[in-house]
């Protein structure tokens, strides 16, 4: 096993104990098309699930390459996949990847799962789920930025309302920003409990058909782990890792992450719309191909797991160098987006708010 710190160890490939698969796992490992002799990358390994089918499917000569940020995810890396001599492991974003020696060969295969992953929300104490009372941290590395709560303590009004509107679409946004703020002024924030209770308290009355706080705790763990501008940089990263024929797969779980996942693909798979009114461009030449169409779960995996109910899986092949502009920073470019989220981190090639703070315009929901 490699590290990433250049030592190695050779071992006979290890029993990998069996675990309950992972949401859409056939499609997955359908839409990878794993050759005995690639090399593959799972920049998301979370428990393993999708890179036991790879590792399975590998021979002698193949590589599987994991990275995770989670040190808990890490630790399970090592110990589960750690003695095959086949197996690199690296703690870090897949935002990372091409920064990483270990892909400097290039790719046969990049698989992203993206969000929080079942162990993530289980335990209390990372500070993910509304349903369990524990430390309102959120980080999928504790090791790196703010919390949750130390956000919370020093962000204003403004941006507490942007981030909760832009990143968990919450049509109560400025409300929940107000409360936020008066209740710091009282006490410190620092239990998903407190949080959730006071969210739930300034909701409008009704039904509901989620949690009351099931927007704002996404959209706060989305800013606070920066995942959307992660997913873009990882993006490019992974196309300028992945060989000819190679493949993408990503699984998205909400309507942001799969926007900007589609909007990739069809940046180096389509040409843009001509404008008459402009010289000839040079003639696009794709970079990727998208297979089919976004993929859901069965009717059966859904039964059987309900967390696959807003799974999407987007797979696209690499064709070769083409001669489109790469990266997302095209992207953004062509639509005319501002690129920064609500932060100023440099990223958002999904539609953004018509203000820095929308949440505070009277127009805004």
């Amino acid at each position: 096993m490699n590290h990433g710190d250049g030592t190695r160890q050779s071992a006979p490939a290890a029993h990998l104990p069996p675990l309950h698969l992972p949401v859409l796992y056939a499609q997955v490992m359908d839409g990878l098309q794993v050759t005995e002799d690639g090399t593959y990358l799972d920049g998301t390994f979370g428990r393993g699930g999708h890179a036991r089918g790879v590792l399975e499917r590998l021979g002698p000569g193949g590589r599987l390459l994991l990275m995770d940020k989670d040190p808990e995810a890490i630790a399970v890396a090592g110990r589960e996949f750690g003695p095959d001599s086949r197996v690199s492991i690296f703690r870090g974003s897949f935002a990372a990847l091409a920064d990483w020696d270990a892909t400097a060969g290039g790719l046969d295969g990049v698989l992203l799962d993206l969000g929080v992953s079942s162990p993530q929300l289980d335990v209390a104490e990372r500070g993910f789920s509304f349903g369990k009372d524990g430390p309102l941290d959120m980080r999928m590395d504790p090791d790196a930025g703010d919390s949750a709560a130390d956000w919370l303590a020093r962000a204003d009004e403004r941006e507490i309302a942007d981030v909760l509107w832009t990143y968990g679409e919450e049509k109560q946004s400025r409300r929940i920003a107000r409360a936020i703020v008066a209740r710091r002024a009282q006490a410190p924030l620092t239990r998903t409990a407190q949080l959730a209770e006071l969210i739930a308290s300034v909701m409008p009355r009704g039904k509901h058909d989620i949690h009351p706080a099931t927007r704002s705790f996404q959209a706060i763990r989305i800013h606070i782990n920066r995942e959307l501008a992660d997913l873009e940089t990882g993006l490019d990263a992974a196309l300028s890792r992945l060989k000819p024929v190679g493949r993408l797969a990503v699984i998205s779980f909400h309507s942001l992450e799969d926007r900007i996942v589609k909007r990739f693909v069809n940046l180096h798979a389509k040409a843009p719309p001509g404008n008459r009114r402009l010289p000839a461009q040079q003639e696009f030449v794709p970079t990727l191909r998208a297979i089919g169409d976004a993929q859901k779960g069965t009717a059966a995996e859904i039964a059987a797991n309900p967390r696959a109910r807003s799974a999407v899986l987007r797979v696209a092949e690499k064709l070769g160098t083409g001669n489109r502009e790469p990266g997302m920073k095209a992207l953004r470019e062509r639509s005319g987006s501002r690129g920064a989220d609500a932060s100023g981190h440099g990223h958002a090639a999904f539609p953004v708010p018509r203000s820095l703070f929308p949440a505070l315009q009277e127009s805004a929901p």
